[in-house]
């Protein structure tokens, strides 16, 4: 008998970069031993963080995907109503590409305001009367007026402004966060994900999975997405005739598995495996409680609207985030569809206002009265603006609209170290550039990272030869905004 047989077929590929990271797994395996079992993937294998001192702590991202018409809600423009129907400048223009629907659009005629604008409080920030709710905590709250992309489509501009690449692939925001910094709750994920739409179902627009996902880290730390109806994951119950007691022991014999294989290959992916068993089973009893409104005071539920109640609307979400920031969840990233008001804005603007205007402003308020304001950083806004050139062409009875819109456009920050009562920014006098301190999406993203305590620059992961950041090779600190 050949006495090398067995050794040759023990040394396969798979094997041989198996055996090399054995060295991992014993780290990764020594590590995910824990009072309560088995912990996330091992502090050990990510960087040391934070690198200085953060002002937040955790971070709620209210995502309006579809992009708000910003001429319409923030950034008040007097220009739109004296040039309606006439065509805007083409010096404005400036040969800049807008989406297939108006791309070879000759005739851009400015379309005027369908809101109304006031100043609100000691800032004297401008709101449309479309956002009365908002306009409230006007001094709560920074506005970036300034803010501009590249991409001209939703899905890009999404990725984009998530996970710092136009194409899908890389790690979102919430993956990045999670892996430097973990979770400060034992029994929920460090990165939880709910969608909502509007009512009406008008909007297309679709929840693609890589905008949570992780990308080239390891999959644990892709964020967890909440479902809209039922149970908010999967297998909350056990079986029927399977009870508690009986669930931890098949756990346990199941990690002991899961070890040995860890051991021998080193694969983190195992190591992922054993941490989301354990954290299924603490969910078990986390989320019920999580999920049970029943002890919320009347007067906050009111604060929330009517629709606090319905499982998957964006004002229970809203109130989710809040919960889910009081037990320590890092990052919440709620996605709400409808604001894609290419042919009904003058139909559809006001109701989703209406959806969400209320709810938002009731999160700010509620973490601020409950002392989490200060180290929750709260984000509203969309992947890019709206024209302030009507889409088509003016008619009494036709419904109308704006297009896609990159190249300047509003969103605002609340809590978590920026300077409340202030607007950073301006666009032109049309709405249509961002002219003054202009701040990239890359700009956003590592002032999100610095506030959080993070340096942007330092903060990488070698994949495939080089070091990736979620600001790519990009990115500036907007301090103007720093509180």
């Amino acid at each position: 008998m050949d006495p090398f047989a067995s050794h040759r077929q023990i040394l396969t590929r798979r094997a041989l970069f198996g055996r090399a990271a054995q060295g991992l797994g014993a780290a990764a395996l020594g590590a995910l031993l824990t009072r309560d079992g088995f912990a996330t993937l091992p502090d050990k294998l990510a960087p040391v963080l934070p690198h200085f001192a953060p002002k937040a702590k955790r971070v709620i991202y209210l995502l309006q995907n579809g992009a708000p018409a910003h001429v319409e809600l923030f950034d008040y423009k007097p220009k739109l109503k004296e040039w309606h129907g006439r065509q805007i400048p083409d010096e404005v223009v400036g040969g800049r590409r807008f989406s297939t629907m108006t791309g070879s659009q000759t005739e851009r005629p400015v379309l005027g305001n369908i809101t109304n604008f006031a100043q609100h409080g000691q800032s004297g920030a401008w709101v449309s009367d479309f956002m009365p709710h908002t306009a409230a905590i006007a001094d709560d709250l920074c506005f970036i007026k300034s803010m501009h992309t590249e991409a001209v489509n939703h899905a890009p501009a999404i990725t984009f402004f998530l996970t710092g690449g136009e194409q899908a692939g890389r790690p979102s925001m919430g993956s990045w966060l999670s892996y430097g910094l973990g979770s400060d709750s034992s029994d929920l994920p460090s990165f939880v994900v709910m969608t909502s739409r509007d009512k009406e179902a008008s909007c297309g627009q679709i929840f693609y999975d890589f905008y949570w996902g992780s990308g080239f880290l390891p999959s644990k730390y892709q964020g967890v997405k909440f479902r809209g109806s039922g149970d908010p994951v999967l297998y909350l119950s056990n079986p029927e005739g399977m009870s508690r007691s009986m669930r931890r022991g098949l756990l346990d014999d199941l990690a002991q598995l899961n070890e040995m294989k860890l051991a021998q290959s080193g694969d983190p992916e195992i190591a992922t495996r054993i941490s989301q068993y354990e954290m299924a089973y603490r969910m078990q009893a986390s989320v019920p409680e999580l999920t049970d409104f029943s002890k919320e005071p009347k007067h906050i539920l009111d604060m929330y609207g009517p629709d606090v109640m319905k499982q998957g609307s964006y004002a229970y979400n809203c109130l989710m985030a809040r919960r889910l920031a009081e037990r320590g969840v890092r990052f919440t990233q709620l996605m709400h569809a409808g604001w894609d008001q290419h042919r009904n804005l003058n139909t559809q603007l006001k109701i989703q206002c209406q959806d969400t205007d209320a709810p938002s402003a009731a999160l700010v308020k509620d973490l601020k009265q409950r002392g989490l304001l200060d180290d929750t950083l709260v984000i509203w806004g969309g992947e890019f603006g709206r024209t302030p050139f009507l889409q088509g062409k003016i008619s009494e009875t036709a419904q109308w609209g704006r297009d896609h819109h990159p190249y300047g456009f509003t969103l605002w920050m609340a809590g978590g170290g920026v300077k409340p009562g202030m607007s950073h920014g301006a666009t032109d006098e049309f709405g249509f550039n961002a002219v003054t301190d202009k701040v990239h999406v890359h700009d956003f993203q590592a002032t999100v990272m610095h506030l959080l305590g993070i340096d942007h620059e330092r903060f990488t992961f070698r994949f495939q030869g080089r070091q990736f950041r979620l600001t790519d090779v990009h990115g500036h600190v907007v301090k103007q905004v720093l509180a």
